[in-house]
């Protein structure tokens, strides 16, 4: 099979890109790399020097993409079968882009700083940051809960590259710091991710993982 993703099934990163390719019914072989493992961390390692995932490999064209939206967007443009994730309007393209940005700067980042001081040694992290943070997220969730207003996804009429980051930057970031009741929106669009076939084997993937979580006792039942 000419693609490989290399990747986690808890990584939030990997969930985007997986959520891709399970949309278009994209063949691949999946290998998952455990980092603490030589001979995984060697083998990433020689593909994409950063030594992080996901890492696609695709062999019939000699290219590794590292980074989900690159690695989206190269099959969107190269795998007849793969999603539609892009719109073909140049304008909505843009839009598309602009709040997979959004995903990926105003709750992956914050999201994974709070994930990272929790596996700090105690005398060493840094509540201030942590705090920050969570302030951040929520700032997000006010700006999403305004982007949503009478929409059914985050930045086309169809389901996007958008909603592929959107998913996994919600879920955990959801976990730590819980989204307000009164984002009536931004609930109803989370749930209207949480329905996607896709979405659906992601979460089923990752399930015997979440017990690794740093926050693994903040992990709804219904996803364990």
């Amino acid at each position: 099979m000419a693609l490989t993703l290399y990747y986690h099934p808890l990584a939030s990163y990997c969930w985007k890109a997986l959520i891709a390719l399970y949309e278009g019914g994209v063949d691949f072989t999946p290998r998952l790399v455990d980092l603490g493992k030589a001979e995984d961390r060697a083998a990433l390692q020689a593909l994409w020097p950063p030594c992080r995932f996901p890492v696609l490999h695709d062999g019939a064209r000699g290219r590794v993409l590292p980074e989900s939206t690159v690695l989206i967007e190269h099959l969107a443009q190269h795998e007849p079968g793969a999603a539609p994730l892009l719109p073909a309007d140049a304008q909505l393209r843009l839009d598309v882009r602009l709040w997979d940005r959004v995903c990926d700067d105003q709750l992956q980042d914050p999201m994974q700083k709070i994930v990272g001081d929790r596996l700090r040694d105690a005398a060493v992290r840094d509540p201030h940051g942590v705090a920050e943070a969570r302030a951040a997220l929520q700032n997000a969730y006010a700006l999403f809960e305004q982007q949503l207003a009478g929409r059914t996804w985050l930045a086309s009429e169809g389901f996007s590259l958008a909603d592929c980051a959107a998913l996994p930057a919600l879920f955990y970031a959801a976990i730590l710091e819980p989204i307000p009741a009164g984002h009536a929106a931004l609930h109803a669009y989370f749930e209207r991710l949480l329905l996607r076939p896709a979405v659906q084997r992601v979460l089923q993937e990752a399930k015997p993982w979440l017990a690794l979580f740093p926050y693994r006792e903040a992990v709804p039942a219904r996803f364990l």
